[in-house]
């Protein structure tokens, strides 16, 4: 029979859904062995949101050096790179809360290895796909995180419950090692006939010159001067298409991680269920987030693919639906005291902001192709710091409910912690209709 060889593009798409997915199951995996332990020790709940925040501050400082630095070497270098030293770090550390320096900086060091993630992934796929696939390939993509944290919720539980906690390090570490074989084995930079022609239809051109390939270029052109191509900071920085993607991403970030770091604690202490005795219905949240975000990746694509509408209006009609019917999740959430019920909200909440997705998250291709490696590590950075804000504030509002004698596992201690995202989301959605763009703004 003969072989039927996928297209190269689709190799590295489906690579890099792999690899947001492994690294979901890592933070989730961190997220529930870390509760484990904590609990069992006695940590408090203010405590406990420290050190579940502390990811966030590494992630957050190797944002934007994590885009220059891919879109200086090569995305598909800094990506392998990145899993290298999350994995090792998984590795080398033990998982004891009495341990606080020690598990401070293993947090951070994986925060900053997997800063650089993101970024390049995204000047990866500037690079090899075109623009009529774009939209569907970066939900692709994405939506592995959503599997990934699927997953992790639905047998890591079990896994800690067999071997103990530290066990999920090392099977963290061990899918990192397994992807980073992969990526070397299969991965590659686009010909360089490829990326000529792809330069022309405004995507594949994410690098940034450097000296001994400007000389290159000199000595094939006779020697005549090649301009080395800037960062139009100030244009980026001014510039409200891209703050309306930076806020949109801060808000989806702040729901997302609020709800994958403490949607343990809830479902443990706030509705007094456990998590091994729930089943698989706790991976539905993310779930729901992997298939919404495969469903707006593709009705984006066929909306402007058949010009039913322009990529302008499709990105802010998908962000729009998506984020307005997350809100009316999330204020819904604390109502609900039942299993069925929280997972029902919750799914419903996180799968509409996936959806969103295909609004604001595909935006930077659109309006900066040549630098959404930058881009996206500037928006990624808000995202980081939603990351850090929303999940210490969580735990700072629980550690203040018990203060005042609430009982944790009643509504009112939770109200706040789901309405602040749902406020974010309609304040996020409206900024994103007035000011977002499909355009190309920035050359």
């Amino acid at each position: 029979m003969k072989k039927v060889k996928l297209p190269k593009r689709y190799v590295i798409v489906l690579l890099t859904f792999v690899c947001t997915c492994v690294c979901y199951i890592e933070r989730v995996g961190f997220s529930i062995a870390y509760t484990v332990a904590a609990d069992a020790v006695g940590v408090n709940q203010s405590s406990k949101g420290i050190i579940l925040s502390t990811f966030y501050f590494g992630y957050a400082l190797s944002q934007v050096p994590g885009g220059w630095a891919a879109q200086l070497v090569g995305g598909r270098r800094i990506l392998l790179l990145s899993f290298v030293l999350w994995s090792l770090t998984c590795a080398l550390v033990p998982l004891d809360p009495n341990r606080v320096q020690i598990l401070v900086i293993a947090r951070l060091l994986v925060g900053v290895a997997q800063g650089f993630i993101f970024p390049s992934i995204h000047v990866v796929l500037a690079q090899w796909v075109p623009p009529h696939e774009r939209s569907r390939s970066v939900s692709l993509t994405m939506s592995g995180m959503y599997l990934g944290a699927a997953a992790g919720m639905l047998i890591l539980p079990s896994l800690v419950k067999l071997k103990g906690p530290q066990s999920v390090f090392l099977a963290e570490a061990t899918l990192g090692t397994i992807w980073s074989i992969l990526w070397f084995k299969y991965a590659s930079d686009p010909p360089r006939s490829d990326t000529l022609k792809a330069t022309a239809a405004a995507f594949g051109d994410p690098l940034l010159p450097m000296s001994k390939y400007k000389e290159k270029l000199k000595s094939e052109n006779g020697g005549s001067s090649v301009r080395v191509a800037k960062i139009p900071w100030k244009r980026i920085v001014l510039s409200l298409p891209v703050w309306a993607i930076v806020v949109n991403n801060f808000t989806f970030h702040y729901a997302l991680y609020v709800l994958m770091n403490w949607l343990p604690t809830y479902f443990q202490q706030g509705l007094q269920l456990s998590l091994q005795e729930m089943g698989s219905s706790k991976m539905m949240p993310y779930l729901n987030m992997f298939i919404f975000s495969n469903i707006g990746g593709i009705v984006a694509d066929h909306l402007i693919t058949k010009k039913i509408l322009s990529v302008t209006r499709t990105r802010k009609f998908l962000n729009t639906t998506g984020f307005v019917i997350a809100s009316l999740a999330l204020m819904a959430l604390p109502s609900f005291r039942t299993a069925n019920g929280a997972v029902f909200c919750s799914s419903v909440s996180l799968g509409f902001l996936a959806l969103g997705r295909a609004g604001f998250a595909v935006n930077h291709m659109d309006i900066a192709p040549k630098y959404a490696g930058i881009v996206m590590g500037v928006s990624n950075t808000a995202g980081t710091l939603a990351g850090i804000i929303g999940v210490g504030l969580t735990g700072w509002i629980l550690e203040s409910a018990k203060a005042a004698n609430m009982d944790i596992s009643s509504p009112d201690s939770w109200k706040p912690v789901f309405l602040i995202p749902s406020y974010l989301c309609i304040f996020s959605s409206i900024l994103f209709l007035v000011f977002s763009t499909g355009e190309r703004i920035i050359d």
